[in-house]
């Protein structure tokens, strides 16, 4: 550690990012002190404005500003599909695809009763609550393909299917311009399960 408390602080406090070990922290520290004083009085008055106004939607329960996001009031977005994610990234990468016009549901989370997450704790009471009140058809399950998303994944179809509403999974599989030889067996069994007709 340096000699200086402030830095020590600072470097400790960027060590919560993701993916950021001592070293990393260390280098982003020094960078900004040595380098760019401006761009981390920047950062630092972004990061206060965003964690004291942005909040969740009420709808959808993604990051938003205002009480409604702007794909909630969207009025030209299809109120009969809904889309369930695991994170607000989540919408993002959807969105950038260009390849979905309906609503989302954020979970913020998957099940884990090893880690103490129930139903409760990612917002699937909200959930069946917006089953009942909007006129959903279809429910998308985008969650991740892990051992959790897939356990919550069975969940929200059991809560779409006692409702009469038509559940569907994204699809699971080889990677467009991937090669065979270099997918994992796990990608290539849900591949082959998810087989369709062409």
């Amino acid at each position: 550690m340096s000699q200086s408390p402030l830095i020590d602080k600072l470097i400790d406090t960027l060590r919560c990012l993701p993916g950021v070990g001592p070293k990393s922290a260390q280098r982003i520290a020094f960078h900004l002190l040595e380098r760019d004083r401006d761009g981390a009085r920047r950062l630092s008055a972004a990061l206060v404005e965003a964690v004291d106004n942005v909040k969740h939607c009420s709808s959808c329960r993604t990051f938003s500003e205002t009480p409604l996001c702007t794909i909630c009031s969207n009025s030209s977005r299809s109120q009969s599909q809904l889309c369930i994610v695991e994170s607000p990234v989540d919408v993002i990468a959807i969105e950038q695809s260009n390849s979905f016009n309906g609503q989302y549901f954020v979970l913020m989370g998957h099940l884990s009763p090893l880690d103490g997450i129930g139903p409760e704790d990612i917002g699937l009471d909200q959930l069946a609550d917006r089953f009942d009140k909007q006129p959903v058809e279809e429910v998308i399950i985008a969650t991740n393909p892990t051992v959790e998303g897939e356990a919550t994944a069975h969940y929200i179809s059991e809560l779409a299917r006692s409702r009469q509403i038509r559940a569907t999974r994204l699809a699971h599989g080889i990677p467009l311009g991937g090669e065979l030889e270099y997918v994992d067996s796990g990608t290539l069994s849900h591949a082959f399960t998810g087989r369709r007709d062409i």
